[in-house]
C-alpha cells in the first residue's frame, strides 16, 4: 500500500461519510438525539463517534495521543457537527499530502486513551480509519433509513466506478 492507495480510500471514506450527513440534514434534531439500538445509543452517538475517532487517530498518527474522545454533548446539533467534520476533514487531507510513501510502510507510536503505548504501521492505521468508518456509517445508515431518509449506497465500488478515472 502506498500513499496513493491512502490517498483514494479516503476520497471514498469523504464521499461516504458525506452522503450519510446530508441524510442525516433532513431527519429533525428529535431523531437525531432520539435513542436507538445501535452501538453509541443515537444518530447523534454514532456521528460523533465516527468523527472522534478520526480525530483521535490522526492526532496518534501526528504524534499526539489524546486522553479522551470527543464528547457527544459537545455537538447539540448536527450543524455543529457538520461543521467540526469539515474542519476535520481538511486537516486529515493535509497531514496526508504531505506523506511520503516511505513513511505510509513506517511505525507509528502512540498511547491510548488509557495510558498503554502502542506501536503500529501507520498504513495499517490509516485503513483502519477508514474500515471503522464504513461500520458506524452502516450504523448510520440504518437509523436514516428508518427515518426514512437512506444516504443511498455506500459501497467502495459505487464510489470508483463515479469517478473520473474509471478506477
Amino acid at each position: 500500500m502506498d500513499k496513493a492507495d491512502i490517498l483514494l480510500l479516503y476520497e471514498y471514506n469523504y464521499w461516504a461519510t458525506a452522503r450519510v450527513l446530508r441524510a442525516a440534514g433532513q431527519i429533525t434534531p428529535g431523531q437525531f438525539t432520539a435513542a436507538a439500538r445501535v452501538s453509541f445509543g443515537s444518530l447523534r452517538g454514532t456521528l460523533v463517534h465516527m468523527l472522534g475517532t478520526e480525530w483521535l487517530w490522526r492526532l496518534r498518527c501526528q504524534g499526539v495521543s489524546p486522553t479522551t474522545l470527543l464528547a457527544e454533548e459537545e455537538f447539540p446539533s448536527l450543524a455543529g457537527l457538520t461543521e467540526r467534520w469539515r474542519d476535520e476533514e481538511a486537516a486529515m487531507r493535509a497531514f496526508l499530502h504531505q506523506l511520503q510513501d516511505a513513511e505510509v510502510q513506517g511505525p507509528v507510536r502512540y498511547m491510548t486513551t488509557q495510558g498503554t503505548p502502542y506501536q503500529n504501521v501507520l498504513g495499517h492505521v490509516l485503513v483502519h480509519i477508514v474500515n471503522h468508518g464504513t461500520q458506524f456509517r452502516s450504523e448510520a445508515g440504518i437509523l436514516l433509513t428508518e427515518y426514512g431518509h437512506s444516504p443511498g449506497d455506500l459501497d467502495l465500488i459505487v464510489f470508483l466506478r463515479a469517478q473520473p478515472r474509471g478506477n
